[in-house]
């Protein structure tokens, strides 16, 4: 719905992402949750690079009403994951812009001054305003998950229930979110990770260079190995054939 100035009837178009703000000076809780919000985005970044319908954010402001806008009032998700869109870069998420597109999973990093409100009136928001199928909070001191998806019915969260191994399936997205112990960005703690549908973790950059190192190095090895048992072979024939001659057939025809 258009902004209708006070001095004139003439309808005027909401502000966009170039006028409203998009950043609320507040940093993240700490480094680590810093740095759980950026492996949480990298990694869905990369696993879908070659998409143009999803995009992935973290701590971007969402303006969802004319009456928020006006009142300076903004959500901003720690990670948001939005389907059927299209991939570009954006300033914040402006749903009017978006022909009305919300997110379809939102991840919250919990802590002591912001758990309150993210199971309070971020809850209320995502379930009753912006109607978000999924919704997690995770903290990344304590290592503990909660999921939560959308009743439609009542606009209201109820718990996932997880998998055996505490994983939380995502049927949104396809993969599932869960616990490991890793190393990222030099912490060796227990992270939030994206896992596929065959239980494997989705790879860091940082992850699969490793990888790629590894493997590189395994083949180089083993290489070097098949070399090593040719010279043999070769030594061994030649000191058979010094001794007795060459093999039948060996010799030129």
């Amino acid at each position: 719905m258009p902004f209708q100035s006070e001095n004139s009837p003439v309808p005027i178009p909401p502000p966009g992402e170039d006028e409203l703000p998009h950043d609320d000076g507040e940093p993240m809780e700490s480094e680590r949750h810093r740095a759980q919000m950026n492996l949480l985005v990298e990694v869905l970044q990369m696993h879908w690079h070659d998409r143009d319908d999803v995009y992935v954010a973290g701590n971007m402001a969402i303006y969802f009403s004319e009456l928020q806008a006006k009142k300076n009032d903004f959500r901003g998700p720690d990670v948001f994951v939005v389907l059927d869109t299209n991939r570009r870069e954006r300033k914040s998420w402006v749903v009017w812009q978006e022909d009305g597109r919300t997110p379809d999973v939102v991840i919250e990093l919990l802590s002591e001054s912001t758990q309150a409100v993210d199971r309070g009136d971020k809850m209320r928001i995502y379930a009753k305003l912006l109607h978000v199928p999924e919704y997690y909070l995770f903290d990344p001191f304590s290592g503990v998950l909660e999921a939560y998806v959308l009743d439609r019915a009542t606009r209201s969260y109820l718990p996932m229930p997880p998998e055996t191994n505490g994983d939380v399936v995502s049927a949104c997205l396809g993969l599932r979110l869960g616990v490991r112990h890793g190393t990222y960005r030099g912490l060796a703690v227990d992270w939030l990770r994206w896992i596929d549908a065959h239980g494997r973790v989705l790879q860091t950059g940082e992850e699969q260079a490793r990888a790629a190192e590894e493997q590189a190095r395994a083949a180089e090895e083993q290489a070097r190995a098949a070399s090593d048992e040719a010279k043999r072979l070769a030594a061994r024939l030649a000191a058979y054939e010094k001794q007795f001659g060459p093999l039948p057939g060996g010799g030129s025809g």
